[in-house]
This record gives structure tokens, sequence and C-alpha cells, in this order.
């Protein structure tokens, strides 16, 4: 289940966009969860299964446009290889129905493994 991001929640988000290769760094992780807390435009949802967020997904969303942007995909490595990815994709499209959802530079090739 999708549930978007609060600051309550910043410990396990980081968490979870660290298994990121581009979010390695620390002081980039930070900016990364500061900016989806601050920007009405950055939105990040958990992916909750039974008690534990086993996932994170950011987007873009640009409302003139109609448009999410996949922005990180992130699933812990012992959930990996099961499909969360994809559940998450497919729950952010069923969130934004009336949008087109595209990836970025980083997600586009995972993004196009689920449609």
């Amino acid at each position: 289940m999708l549930i978007r991001f609060k600051k309550t929640m910043e410990k396990i988000a980081m968490g979870l966009l660290s298994f990121t290769p581009e979010e390695k760094d620390v002081k980039k992780l930070q900016e990364t969860i500061k900016n989806y807390s601050e920007n009405q435009d950055e939105v990040l949802f958990l992916w909750k299964e039974a008690e534990d967020m086993i996932g994170a997904i950011g987007v873009h969303v640009d409302d003139d446009q109609k448009q999410i942007m996949i922005q990180h995909v992130s699933v812990n490595p012992s959930h990996r290889d099961n499909g969360i990815g994809q559940q998450m994709v497919q729950a952010l499209c069923q969130r934004y129905e009336s949008y087109e959802v595209v990836g970025n530079e980083l997600t586009d090739d995972f993004l196009s493994k689920c449609k």
C-alpha cells in the first residue's frame, strides 16, 4: 500500500532511498528528503506491507501538464525481485489515473519494464 511520506517517517525514507546508487552520499540524501518535505510538487510515497515499509517511490507532479515523473524507485534488497517496484508504479498510476506517468533518465528503463 502506498503511503504519503510524512516528516515522522524521515529515517525510514532515508534508509530506503539510500539503496539507490545516486543517493549514497549522506548530504545528497538529506537534500533529497528536504526537497520532498518542502516542495509541494515533489511527492514521496513509501510502500507498506504488513507492518514494514519496504519501498519508496518519489515523483514530480506537474498539474499543468497532467504528468507524473518518477524520480526515485527503491526497494529494500531483501524484498527485491518480488514485483514490489512494479506494484508501486501500478498503485501510483491508479492514484494519478488522469496523469501520464513518465520516467526520468534514472527511472525510464525500469518504468518501461512495468508497462
